[in-house]
């Protein structure tokens, strides 16, 4: 099937350069220092934040002096998708996907401001239709945050693809089906600074620029989801929908 429409929609009635709806709410878990949720979409990721604190006795190896570890675990409910209950726990993806989310926060999180000690990052896939690794760095921003855990900026992530040389952002599981390059990135918006990216799939390297400027214009309208819901003190959950962000 054609990704976009003769008329220039998608299988889900979106634009090319239109977000998901995008749902959140911080401080879900009373137990955690930090916890938040999202929802892109049909992707719905929890996250919680334990720390800093004194590392545990396997990781205290692992600690620096000058700075804190930052610890990421990331798993899937086994009824989040059909390809996960063909999978076991703690399979080589989720792995990865750890140590994505972990590399990203390593490089936004102040960690000289908390020496000798550790932060948890713990990540839930409660239903997954496309994009996780965005999904879950934007959960984990919220409930770090939620934390008052000490960033240099907001973290935000998104993805984009190409079809017939049209970029289109935050995937969904059917776009991710079709087989086209997909490239992914995290971004700290305010410093307009790119702290991790990810292509699978190939493409003509000078299609590169094309997705990178729609990764950064969709990270930027997360933000815009993220900035807003910030300013909101008695923290309800918010639904925002993407033409929102720009009327």
């Amino acid at each position: 099937f054609e990704l976009i429409s003769d008329e220039g929609y998608r299988f889900d009635g979106r634009k090319p350069s239109e977000l998901r709806r995008v749902r959140c709410n911080m401080g879900v878990f009373t137990q955690a220092d930090g916890s938040a949720y999202i929802e892109q979409g049909n992707t719905k990721v929890l996250a919680a934040i334990y720390g800093p604190h004194e590392a545990s006795n396997n990781m205290r190896s692992r600690v620096c002096l000058d700075k804190c570890f930052i610890n990421c675990e990331f798993s899937q409910a086994m009824f989040s998708s059909a390809e996960r209950k063909k999978r076991s726990r703690g399979d080589r993806k989720g792995k990865d996907m750890s140590a994505h989310i972990k590399q990203t926060f390593e490089a936004a999180v102040r960690t000289q401001l908390y020496p000798r000690s550790q932060i948890d990052i713990y990540l839930q896939v409660l239903h997954s239709d496309g994009s996780l690794y965005c999904a879950c760095v934007n959960a984990a921003t919220l409930a770090l945050i939620d934390a008052g855990i000490a960033m240099k900026d907001y973290v935000c992530a998104c993805s984009a693809s190409l079809t017939k040389e049209t970029s289109l952002i935050d995937i969904n599981h059917v776009e991710e089906l079709a087989g086209c390059a997909e490239f992914s990135a995290a971004i700290m918006p305010k410093l307009d600074q790119i702290i991790y990216s990810e292509l699978n799939g190939r493409i003509h390297q000078d299609e590169l620029g094309q997705l990178v400027d729609a990764v950064t214009n969709g990270c930027k309208d997360i933000f815009a989801v993220i900035d807003r819901f910030e300013v909101i003190t008695d923290n309800t959950e918010i639904a925002v929908s993407p033409r929102s962000l720009h009327s």
